[in-house]
């Protein structure tokens, strides 16, 4: 199968985005680039849209997206994807939207496998109590990203965190 990556440099520093040349695989963060650039077409509209977000101009993203997971993990992956720009839910309520309130380990396990960084919006998870809680490319980036949409939703806020 091919592969393509192609990497720029956002507010949240270097991103690496790749795809199988059908859909986006990942949208990870990164200290340097790993391997030579590959591009496609895929790429260049994930770059420009995810450009577009942290410019403020959009808020939801139209992407093929082809993550490989447990089919678990997909509908956790597709339940983020339902939390509204913005917004943040409970790791409870997560698993509560997934049909199984016992299942929150699990929820938040399948959350951090997520490769598909800001698209899947894995970072609008946060403790039940309000608290950040684990992300793969550091709280500070989770604090930006929610802060990011929060300012673009209800204007500038005290800080929440």
């Amino acid at each position: 199968m091919e592969r393509y990556c192609t990497f720029f440099e956002s507010p949240l520093g270097l991103i690496e985005l790749e795809s199988d040349g059908n859909s986006l695989t990942a949208v990870l963060f990164a200290d340097e680039p790993r391997r030579a650039p590959r591009d496609h077409e895929v790429l260049r509209e994930a770059e420009r849209q995810l450009r577009a977000y942290f410019g403020g101009e959009i808020r939801d993203f139209h992407l093929p997206l082809g993550q490989n997971g447990t089919e678990f993990q997909q509908k956790v992956w597709s339940e983020l994807g339902k939390i509204p720009y913005g917004k943040t839910i409970s790791y409870l309520e997560l698993s509560k939207r997934i049909g199984d309130v016992k299942a929150i380990r699990a929820a938040g396990l399948a959350n951090g496998k997520n490769n598909i960084a800001i698209i899947v919006p894995c970072h609008r998870v946060i403790g039940s109590n309000g608290s950040l809680t684990g992300y793969a490319g550091g709280l500070w980036r989770k604090e930006w990203l929610l802060k990011h949409e929060r300012e673009l939703v209800f204007g500038k806020q005290p800080q929440l965190f």
